[in-house]
């Protein structure tokens, strides 16, 4: 049975196998999804607009109202945005597909971080285009360096994605950061794909956005699954002080979806507008979390762990004698945690292990048990060869 050379490229991604291979006893540090509930107010306000009739399509671009609220919360960076700046999307990966399939051109290459979430180099694929992976190093904080994005970018290269805070290191930037990798795009004249999801799950210092940095050949990647705990809603948007960039990326979402979810956009605009605050009630949380797991990676001989300022992963980097990062995330799986290889997001990842601190502290507590005994198991076993 012959199928496309696009499909025959594109693997399976090692976070959902490892995901299914996963008994009920085990302790789960593997998928990024918030255990928090979406705000009842949001739950109130989707079921009432069910009953009410809000069950239709909507426009491609979504609900007006929420649009329009959107743009206001941005006008701290950017004064002028309004709702045609904003597209509605069922989720910040479908947003990915409109970007790419209104920007990238066969054979046009994406500059990509890597490690990177597992759909960045496939949906590249799947629009045509080639990704090109750049390098976000661990003693560097999982920040690129300029030098090793213009070792890397062509007179083929059209775009370059950052992601931060970034899934799955947990890495972010400062201001000085961020304005280096946004005049690296602008002096290359690239299209600037900036995903920030997890913008509202920041720790220690207010979140860096590179909107109103100065270069308006950007768009924004946006969602609500993280920061409002919504990730089986699906909804998300897609942002661009570029107006024809806008009009590019609402024709193809139309192509792509039609349009998103009626009545969950009335709830997510009830959720903006009731609950503002709630993405920061969740975080405190996570931020004891984060504390919680660092210190105790970081207790154990042969890791090491960066403290994140953002998102809810650590990416921490293990010695384990004898044992790829798949291998030794399998070992940990037979002995109750699941985790993710390392390189399930890029080959770089070689060395790594990503835990989702999205569990409670008992449970990271049990869990981390759990990996020292294993580590400790392997490092004696070594040093008995």
């Amino acid at each position: 049975m012959r199928f496309s050379d696009r499909s025959n490229s594109i693997r399976p991604t090692g976070v959902r196998r490892m995901f299914d291979m996963a008994g009920d006893d085990a302790v789960q540090f593997g998928l990024g999804e918030p255990d928090f509930q979406p705000p009842e107010i949001a739950i109130e306000a989707f079921t009432r607009a069910m009953r009410e009739g809000r069950n239709k399509y909507t426009t491609t671009a979504g609900l007006p109202e929420l649009r329009r609220k959107i743009a206001s919360m941005w006008h701290h960076l950017v004064p002028t945005l309004d709702e045609s700046n904003i597209c509605i999307t069922m989720s910040g990966t479908n947003a990915l597909l409109d970007i790419f399939l209104a920007t990238v051109n066969p054979g046009d290459k994406v500059m990509i971080p890597e490690p990177y979430f597992p759909l960045y180099p496939p949906d590249v694929v799947i629009c045509g285009g080639q990704p090109s992976f750049y390098p976000c190093k661990f003693e560097n904080g999982f920040v690129p360096t300029i030098s090793d994005l213009e070792e890397i970018v062509d007179d083929n290269t059209v775009a370059i994605l950052y992601n931060f805070p970034s899934n799955p290191t947990g890495g972010n930037v400062n201001e000085e950061q961020r304005d280096e990798l946004v005049e690296f795009a602008r002096s290359h004249d690239l299209w600037l794909i900036s995903d920030e999801v997890y913008d509202r799950i920041v720790y220690d210092a207010p979140h860096v956005s590179f909107l109103g940095a100065g270069y308006d050949k950007m768009v924004m990647i946006q969602s609500f699954s993280k920061t409002f705990a919504m990730t089986g809603w699906r909804i998300g948007y897609l942002l661009s002080p570029d107006d024809g960039l806008m009009g590019e990326l609402t024709k193809m979402q139309y192509y792509v979806t039609a349009c998103s979810n009626d009545a969950m956009q009335y709830a997510v605009l009830e959720a903006l507008e009731k609950a503002p605050e709630y993405p920061e009630e969740m975080c405190k949380e996570f931020k004891e979390r984060r504390d919680l797991i660092c210190e105790r990676l970081n207790s154990i001989p042969g890791v090491s762990c960066h403290v994140p300022t953002g998102a809810f992963y650590v990416f921490p980097k293990v010695e384990a004698p004898g044992l790829s990062s798949d291998q030794l995330a399998i070992k940990l799986l037979e002995e109750g945690v699941l985790c993710s290889p390392g390189t399930a997001f890029g080959e770089a990842g070689e060395g790594h292990l990503r835990f989702a601190y999205t569990i409670g502290r008992d449970d990271i507590s049990r869990g981390m048990d759990r990996v020292e005994k294993v580590l400790a198991g392997l490092t004696g076993s070594a040093e008995l060869d």
